[in-house]
């Protein structure tokens, strides 16, 4: 059974994931709190597997209790917010400080069952990596709440809120005309901040997928914009791909890579999610294989799930280079996992070697 701590100071919302947590056969909602002081006690004593935990709370707020539970308890935690709706800074703050996932609470055309469904399913896939994800935590803490911290003091000046036919010929034949595609879910935003600090200017186009609600992407490039030499943005419909630019699949978008005669250009659909996801990995991974071919390099990071294990194996039959993140430095050894299980990768480096690879790819 997956024992549950609700954290919220809404009573309303308090009964609503209760209720919901209650009807499921393999989930023990172990209690409730209104603020973190009272959740502090219960987490001690419940000793719960996972906590679903607002932001906007009494006392104590919400990122300030999850940077001090990651550091002294690290368990799973599933931000649930509103406060992530028309702040996604805050989403951004709380997947660095060790968030496991987040989800927007009701509202506009956000409906209680998707929320409910959506917080049920995350905290089974947290359950389920739950002992990775603390050791992980515990071996690592400057991937977490130390890390996060730092960031958050580095980037205060931040401003808030801020398809075609391809040419099979250019996929065969090796060019100067490359392209990278990364792909992260669970921990990734750690990693590509790590990674993006790292590289110089002057590379190839960068396309990167992470798992991010719609409207967080956009905070998210802006973030990663603030502490790179690389120009990073959020990816546009029909724009066409630059060197020294990295874009950032938007939230509630899948993104491909369309070739237009010899250039390349993004194209967005909100089709059906793959692996419950939208943007997917798989899906970027598999226009790359298709238009760009031998001439990509992808790099499948840290996350929960197999996105991306198929779209990584459809990249390296096209000739492309492919690498995964390994075990050690992965927060949840899952999309790295599947592709090597998959033989997807034909590299399989710590975080601490990617960017090395990129600058190399781009040689």
């Amino acid at each position: 059974m997956i024992k549950v701590l609700v954290v919220d100071d809404s009573a309303i919302v308090r009964d609503v994931l209760s209720s919901a947590i209650e009807k499921q056969s393999d989930m023990e909602l172990v209690g409730t709190a209104p603020d973190p002081f009272v959740a502090r006690d219960k987490i001690v004593r419940l000793k719960p597997d996972v906590i679903t935990l607002d932001i906007e709370m009494p006392r104590m707020d919400g990122l300030s209790f999850l940077e001090r539970l990651m550091h002294y308890f690290p368990l799973p935690v599933i931000i649930v917010s509103s406060v992530t709706t028309h702040d996604p800074y805050a989403a951004v703050k709380a997947l660095e400080l060790g968030a496991f996932d987040v989800v927007n609470k009701p509202g506009g055309s956000i409906t209680v069952e998707e929320v409910t469904d959506e917080v049920l399913r995350k905290i089974r896939a947290a359950y389920e990596v739950r002992d990775q994800f603390v050791e992980r935590v515990l071996r690592h803490p400057e991937s977490s709440s130390d890390m996060g911290k730092r960031s958050s003091l580095r980037n205060t000046s931040l401003i808030k809120h801020q398809s075609s036919q391809g040419t099979p010929l250019l996929t065969q034949i090796k060019t100067t005309d490359k392209l990278i595609a990364i792909g992260a879910s669970t921990g990734g935003t750690v990693a590509l901040e790590q990674i993006f600090r790292s590289l110089p200017a002057h590379l190839y186009p960068i396309v990167v997928v992470q798992h991010m609600p719609q409207d967080f992407t956009r905070q998210f490039a802006q973030r990663l914009h603030e502490l790179s030499q690389l120009e990073v943005k959020e990816g546009e419909q029909e724009e066409m791909l630059q060197a020294g630019t990295v874009y950032i699949a938007p939230g509630g978008n899948h993104m491909e890579i369309v070739r237009k005669g010899a250039s390349l250009f993004i194209n967005l659909n909100q089709k059906e999610r793959i692996h419950f996801q939208r943007p997917a990995v798989d899906v970027l991974f598999r226009s790359v294989a298709r238009e760009v071919g031998k001439n990509a390099l992808g790099i499948l990071l840290t996350g929960m799930g197999r996105d991306g294990a198929e779209g990584l194996l459809a990249m390296k039959k096209a000739g492309a280079q492919t690498i995964a993140q390994d075990e050690d430095s992965s927060i949840v050894w899952g999309m790295p996992r599947a592709a090597v299980e998959l033989g997807a990768a034909t590299k399989v480096l710590p975080l601490s070697k990617v960017p090395q690879s990129i600058i190399e790819f781009c040689v």
